[in-house]
């Protein structure tokens, strides 16, 4: 008689180039909120020694593009380590995703705007003059709109939210990013020299909620666009609309229970969502995972 060997534990182990999966979701949120709040918490203690040497916080303060850069730093990192070269050149074709419906296009170049102009409206600022004189001295500022705060969706829509829609539905995945974003964004309410440090908190919490229950439908509609998600941020930056706050965040909330009845179906159906983080059809999987790519990217509106 001879004796049985001795049992193993058998332990999950993810094939080796299977690429991001829902658990790489929690690795991101860590590494964005504990390298930009700890940047912001050093910059708080040593702040007279950061201003003397890169000057008052704004937008142009290395120690601000630090921070707000982190999401799509953390974001194209993984990336990088998960997929290699190929992967990152995968990630970023997703710039080339253009196609979208005439009412999304709608959304995102007409009513986007005239949600700042109607919260100008109702705090009395519609007719203040051009914030810009001469005229071009606009495009300057321009280039914070393209290069600072949409850098951030390389790691918001580009990672984050295609991870949470493979195990929620998009509703619930874009909710849970937009909490987790307005989270992200407290500690510039406790910098002066930033905008948020002159605004009022809860409208402009509620109000990012908002935008990504906007955008989570947009995105999708346009199979995981990068280029839509840069696009929708700058939209919400551009120095030409007028700083409605509080008002147009909560007019941003109104529009958000819009969008989200009129594609109420579309925000509770999995297959709707875009969970690809490469170019869809890129990805490699891990055993009983979703294949990304294989959404039905549908026009919502």
């Amino acid at each position: 008689m001879t004796a049985r060997p001795p049992l193993r534990r058998r332990t999950r182990v993810e094939p080796k180039g299977a690429g991001l999966t829902l658990r790489s979701a929690r690795t991101f949120f860590l590494a964005t909120f504990g390298l930009s709040w700890g940047v912001g918490v050093l910059y708080m203690v040593f702040q007279a020694e950061a201003d003397a040497i890169f000057g008052p916080m704004g937008y142009t303060n290395p120690v601000f593009i630090l921070m707000v850069y982190t999401p799509g730093i953390v974001g194209v990192v993984m990336v990088w380590h998960h997929y290699g070269l190929s992967g990152l050149r995968s990630f970023f074709r997703r710039f080339t995703q253009w196609r979208l419906a005439l009412p999304w296009w709608f959304v995102l170049l007409a009513a986007m705007p005239a949600v700042f102009y109607a919260g100008a409206a109702v705090q009395g600022d519609l007719t203040d003059p051009f914030p810009f004189s001469p005229w071009y001295a606009v495009l300057p500022a321009l280039l914070p709109m393209l290069f600072i705060g949409p850098i951030e969706e390389l790691g918001w829509r580009g990672v984050a939210l295609p991870l949470l829609q493979r195990r929620f539905p998009p509703m619930c995945a874009g909710l849970l990013l937009g909490l987790l974003v307005a989270i992200w964004h407290t500690p510039s309410f406790l910098l002066s020299g930033t905008k948020q440090s002159a605004w009022d908190f809860w409208p402009f919490f509620f109000g990012i909620v908002a935008i990504s229950v906007i955008l989570t439908p947009m995105f999708n509609a346009a199979r995981g666009s990068l280029l839509v998600a840069f696009l929708f941020h700058a939209q919400m930056n551009n120095p030409v609309w007028p700083d409605a706050q509080p008002w147009d965040m909560w007019l941003f909330v109104a529009a958000a229970i819009v969008i989200a009845v009129v594609n109420r179906k579309a925000l509770l159906d999995r297959s709707t969502a875009a969970i690809a983080v490469l170019t869809p059809g890129d990805e490699p999987t891990t055993p009983g995972e979703a294949v990304p790519g294989r959404a039905a990217g549908r026009n919502l509106v």
